[in-house]
């Protein structure tokens, strides 16, 4: 390779090796990690394990998909967390069962599971359009737009978890049919079945694949994020695209609230902290450039299996949390490390 040796008609390279190794150097260290969790715990390869880290990252997914479309315009969102626990306590409080003795809603009628999912992702779509009028109307940074609205969900959310007779108490009683939503085991026959989180988030990729690739809406997400001037001066409505961007991301951090709360039957006022920053950091591991305009759907997808994959072996092999919150972070700054190096390559 370092003679440079053509084989056919590849040609091998000092300079091709090391490009190869720099764009997929976390793969690589992935796939390092998990011989190593292999070599250390041999029952981490089962299909059982599998399984369990897709179902893993499948609601973790959907809230990244949400989250990307704000970084391919150079921006951010640091409000996908709380809108996360928004949606989870809004439709948990609305379904819970008659019997349940601290309902939230003691005289509401068991009303149709769709009834709370519409609720819960309305009241993340509004909060998703103040974010992007903030950012498209009054050309405010991302981060602070996201920053102030983040800030406003927790609190009203708070107030709303804090309503009698609840007072803050978590909430719990779910009903069946609700938590069926992230519960389901689909071809029991297969290992125990797989979660039917799993064709969901599926779904969800595929739909949100086809938006960014193939409509003219996720090709004007590209060009602002590549070069706003130049999208302005070629007709691109920057102010619809933007608002699109954040309404958008609202509604499928409202899915991933909702099937979050599904999955764990419960929820309080602190559901989704901390998520927005492992979608981004899955993001940029991914390949989604902090400089907007660059990334992919597969690379997302990858991203968010690395973070489930670190968090899960690790957890696997018994090592500490703290230890666990240290490789994370080396692989976030490593990550974003190369993808600056290569933008200034460019």
């Amino acid at each position: 390779m370092l003679s440079s040796e053509r084989l056919g008609e590849v040609v091998l390279s000092g300079k091709s090796a090391k490009t190869f190794l720099t764009n997929n150097a976390i793969i690589l260290a992935l796939l390092a990690l998990v011989v190593v969790i292999i070599f250390i715990e041999p029952r981490f390869m089962q299909i059982k394990v599998l399984l369990d880290i897709m179902t893993q990252s499948s609601t973790r997914l959907i809230i990244a998909l949400g989250i990307c479309f704000t970084l391919l315009i150079a921006g951010t969102d640091l409000s996908a967390g709380r809108m996360v626990g928004l949606a989870a306590v809004i439709s948990t409080s609305m379904m819970q069962t008659e019997t349940y003795a601290n309902r939230f809603y003691p005289n509401l009628p068991q009303l149709p599971v769709i009834v709370s999912i519409v609720a819960a992702v309305v009241a993340c779509l509004l909060f998703g359009v103040l974010n992007g009028y903030l950012v498209a109307r009054f050309d405010m940074h991302p981060f602070i737009a996201t920053l102030a609205v983040q800030v406003i969900i927790y609190g009203a959310c708070s107030l709303y978890f804090d309503l009698p007779p609840n007072n803050s108490q978590p909430i719990g009683g779910i009903r069946p049919d609700f938590s069926a939503l992230g519960q389901t085991k689909l071809f029991k026959s297969f290992f125990g079945g797989f979660s039917v989180l799993i064709p969901i988030a599926l779904l969800t990729t595929v739909i949100i694949w086809f938006v960014l690739n193939k409509t003219v809406f996720g090709k004007n997400v590209y060009a602002i994020g590549g070069n706003r001037e130049a999208a302005i001066v070629s007709g691109v409505n920057v102010f619809a695209t933007i608002m699109g961007i954040f309404i958008l991301a609202g509604g499928l951090y409202g899915v991933g609230g909702v099937l979050e709360a599904a999955r764990t039957a419960g929820a309080t006022n602190n559901y989704g902290n901390g998520y927005e920053l492992d979608a981004i950091a899955a993001c940029v591991v991914g390949g989604v450039s902090l400089n907007g305009g660059v990334g992919k759907i597969r690379g997302i997808v990858t991203g968010v299996l690395i973070f489930t994959v670190i968090q899960y072996g690790l957890q696997f092999i018994n090592v500490s949390p703290m230890w666990q919150q240290i490789i994370k972070g080396i692989i976030i700054a490593v990550a974003v490390a190369i993808d600056l190096s290569k933008y200034r390559k460019k």
